[in-house]
């Protein structure tokens, strides 16, 4: 491996024009993953560069005080184009711009993806790695699993630590039973056979301990911060990447108002996120050429699917009024249900959170606001139809991204929801739940179309933004199944921005089994033993 005279030491100042083998951009979910398993071998040199700064914040280090960050500056507070599906409003989307990134803000769950996604993946890919099989494998490696035993689906001396809620609040397990008396079967693990068949309802995964977050970059880089191959620098926003020709040489990046430079010998890695990655990728010139062209830049690679293809799941969440105080407990959201519109269906197209507290979007709570004690179910829409797009709106780093997130843009997406919403109300509304109701807030009692203005007003990001960089074969595709970018060399993507399609629940697992396959790849690739 290259040599880096005068290394840098792990989250110290940069060296510019520095050398390492590897740069990795982005130390979220995936990033820290690649980050990490690189750094496990002590002669290869690795820089992280991350556009936020520390995670050491009160707010994220507790597991019930995640609310507080919608709005915080730990995230990059997105917000998509106006929709006319939505009353022309312009939601929020909410990525982490920290240590971290969305597994320092997020909500902790820890939900794998169904077995179907991973058979799809792999069959679409002809690469029997991305199968559900050998992911069951990755998530054992990853996995310090505290809940069930099951050694054919969970693993345990892992690093990350994952658990059932413990002591969850009453509340929880009344919602497993009004699920069940609705027809969805009870599991005692969300990740182990639910995730294999039609679904179900079960207390969530988490990725907490001792009421404190884990987050991927706590969990997998925090804890090599001594190593001296590894260089961690936040506060580093990446701007271009570093061209010979088609050879990606390493990246600029600005670290503290100054701008500066990072070559590497070996490969980089981009983990940006689905929304950063190919704003990166089409300002640095690999894109569609004619949005490229509409800003004066260079193409060095046509790919026209950079940016497009953009899938996150959206919800319309229903609010419940409380008799008396719900005080949360772990993540807030310690139950969730996954079921089917449509019993034809072949995996689960629908979920649920049981939140404890009120959880609305401003236009949906209206002039009255909402209850100071409630409690919520969340009706995430999985299998979204509808497709969006990244675009630019200028050449320099500093120009903003549009996000057309074109939310509820097909019939069959507005279907689904409002199957979603009428189920749960039936759900919330049912015995076991009655103790914890005074009334049904949101949506109330409204006819069809009503219904129809209160899915307007009420549809927000499940913040899943994902597939604005796909793996595939096709002609849309913009990297191979071994996330390489078709056309360049030395470039690799590993974040959400490489699924054909978003994942059936939260996808903040399967970002990491993105990480720990890339990482592999990488090793392989390089000649790096394990």
């Amino acid at each position: 491996m290259t040599d880096l005279s005068a290394a840098p030491k792990p989250g110290g100042p940069d060296v510019p024009d520095a050398r390492f083998d590897f740069i990795v951009c982005g130390a979220g979910a995936s990033g820290s993953v690649v980050a990490r398993r690189l750094a496990e071998h002590p002669d290869v040199k690795v820089l992280l560069l991350e556009a936020g700064g520390s995670d050491d914040i009160a707010e994220i280090t507790a597991a019930t005080a995640w609310p507080a960050l919608r709005r915080a500056p730990q995230n990059w507070l997105f917000r998509a184009a106006p929709n006319q599906h939505l009353e022309g409003r312009s939601i929020p989307m909410a990525m982490g711009k920290v240590l971290g990134g969305g597994s320092s803000i997020n909500v902790m769950a820890w939900s794998r993806g169904h077995q179907a996604d991973w058979d799809d993946l792999a069959a679409e890919l002809d690469d029997p790695g991305w199968s559900y099989r050998a992911v069951l494998g990755l998530y054992r490696r990853i996995e310090d699993w505290h809940g069930a035993p099951d050694a054919q689906r969970r693993g345990t001396g892992g690093l990350l630590f994952v658990q059932p809620p413990p002591d969850p609040h009453p509340i929880a397990h009344a919602g497993l039973m009004a699920y069940a008396q609705a027809g969805v079967p009870v599991f005692e693990d969300q990740n182990g056979a639910m995730m294999e068949g039609a679904g179900g309802v079960a207390l969530t995964n988490l990725c907490v301990r001792d009421g404190k977050r884990v987050s991927l970059y706590r969990a997998y880089v925090h804890p090599y911060l001594d190593r001296p191959n590894l260089t961690v620098l936040s506060d580093a926003l990446v701007t271009r990447l570093i061209f010979d020709q088609r050879t990606v040489n390493g990246v600029e990046y600005l670290h503290r108002g100054e701008l500066k430079r990072a070559h590497a010998t070996c490969e980089t890695v981009l983990s940006l996120g689905a929304i950063h990655t190919p704003k990166l990728l089409m300002q640095s010139g690999i894109g569609d050429e004619a949005e490229l062209g509409r800003f004066g830049i260079r193409v060095i690679q046509h790919l026209q699917g950079v940016g497009r293809n953009f899938q996150d799941h959206f919800m319309a969440p229903c609010v419940w009024e409380a008799p008396q105080p719900i005080e949360g407990r772990n993540n807030l959201a310690e139950m969730t249900a996954l079921w089917k519109s449509d019993s034809t269906l072949d995996r689960p197209d629908l979920q649920s959170f049981l939140c404890e507290l009120p959880y609305a979007s401003p236009e949906a709570a209206g002039e009255r606001g909402m209850p100071g004690n409630a409690w919520s179910l969340t009706t995430a829409v999985l299998r979204p139809v509808s497709r969006g797009r990244i675009r630019l709106t200028g050449a320099q780093p500093s120009d903003p991204v549009e996000i057309e997130a074109n939310f509820l843009a097909t019939a069959q997406d507005r279907q689904t929801l409002k199957r979603c919403i009428e189920f749960n109300r039936d759900v919330g509304n049912s015995a076991p739940l009655r103790p914890f109701t005074k009334r049904e807030w949101l949506p109330g009692t409204f006819d069809d179309e009503g219904l129809d203005e209160f899915i307007r007003n009420a549809t927000v990001s499940h913040s899943h933004q994902s597939c604005t960089a796909k793996m595939g074969r096709d002609e849309m595709s913009v990297v191979d199944s071994r996330l390489r970018v078709y056309g360049i060399d030395r470039l690799r993507i590993a974040d959400a921005s490489v699924l054909p399609r978003v994942t059936t629940g939260n996808t903040m697992a399967p970002c990491v089994v993105i990480g720990e396959r890339a990482a592999d790849m990488l090793m392989q690739d390089h000649s790096l033993s394990n």
